[in-house]
């Protein structure tokens, strides 16, 4: 019998106080555009040398994959599964302005070696001396979902007994504008920061947050397809990637009506990590046993018994689904 895949722990950094949960009762406030992420005291993690030479999105990684690692209980994972949509950008950013000025006679080599996508679970590995699978995914707003399925294929193949699975993206003004106007981000949304790490294990004893029941990734299903996916569930509620633009969330139109609908790009914004932050707030409400009112549009606390649904849809298009269930006997 193939044992549960348990979560462990899981730590973000975004618009939110990062690496705690204090945004469940006392949110900080999302608006406006653009807004970058709250930063924790890096020095927790990283050696002040250490911590000059690296950017904000790796830096951000190492803290997040470390916490979580620390309050799993697991110091060399098994694998190292992350996703991104596109790296390093403020070290792109720096690299490409440099070259346009300076042509190619003052180039930092670091800059360039650090805006490639898989950098930061190279860095990570490096860290933690872990040799196992390392595997990075850049698929947009469907990168953390693929590598959770990595790693969820990893797990029942029976490869690998634990795997830190992560998304992580960073945010510069002038990108963000881009973003924009390429309509990765709508009318109504604010683009933000988000890094994200998730340690899960195969069976096990030790304690954890919930556990991943499932996980399908659809591409282009059918309106029939979708009924019958859905009705294969019965979570007390939906995580659902809703934010306010009327476009984005007729995607979630195919939901049924019965079950809570819950939105947390409300409350960490929007970028090419957002799911994964879907994911982490979905652990965060089973491991507490209630969803708070601030992912229920304030109408109330939610009662955690059966689990959560955490349903992400990329351009309409590409749809993922995680259940996420409570622990047995919490």
């Amino acid at each position: 019998m193939q044992e549960k895949i348990k979560v462990l722990s899981a730590k973000q950094i975004s618009v939110q106080k990062p690496l705690c949960e204090e945004w469940m009762d006392s949110p900080e406030a999302c608006s406006g555009q653009y807004a970058r992420a709250l930063d924790p005291d890096f020095r927790q993690f990283i050696s002040a040398g250490e911590s000059r030479r690296l950017g904000k999105l790796l830096k951000r990684a190492l803290a997040t994959s470390l916490s979580a690692l620390a309050d799993g209980g697991i110091a060399n994972p098994d694998a190292i599964v992350t996703g991104t949509g596109f790296g390093s950008i403020e070290n792109t950013e720096l690299f490409l302005d440099a070259l346009v000025r300076d042509g190619e006679q003052m180039l930092k080599p670091t800059q360039f070696m650090q805006s490639t996508h898989n950098t930061a679970s190279s860095l990570i590995g490096i860290n933690t001396v872990s040799h196992g699978y390392n595997s990075t995914y850049s698929q947009k707003g469907l990168s953390f979902d693929s590598a959770l399925y990595d790693a969820w294929l990893q797990f029942r193949l029976g490869r690998i007994g634990n795997a830190l699975v992560g998304a992580h993206d960073e945010m510069s003004p002038v990108f963000s504008t881009f973003m924009r106007k390429a309509g990765h981000v709508k009318d109504g949304e604010t683009c933000s920061e988000a890094a994200v790490s998730v340690l899960l294990e195969a069976g096990g004893e030790r304690p954890a947050m919930c556990t991943l029941e499932d996980l399908k990734i659809v591409n282009r299903p059918t309106s029939g397809e979708l009924e019958e996916i859905m009705s294969g569930y019965d979570p007390d509620a939906v995580m659902t990637g809703r934010s306010g633009n009327a476009e984005n969330d007729s995607w979630y139109s195919f939901l049924r009506s019965d079950v809570p609908q819950l939105a947390y790009k409300p409350l960490f914004g929007v970028s090419f990590s957002s799911s994964a932050l879907g994911f982490y707030a979905s652990a965060c409400c089973l491991k507490a046993g209630r969803i708070p009112s601030v992912l229920n549009g304030g109408n109330g606390d939610i009662a955690c018994r059966k689990g959560i649904l955490v349903v992400n849809v990329v351009e309409g298009r590409h749809h993922s689904f995680a259940l996420l269930k409570p622990v047995c006997g919490r």
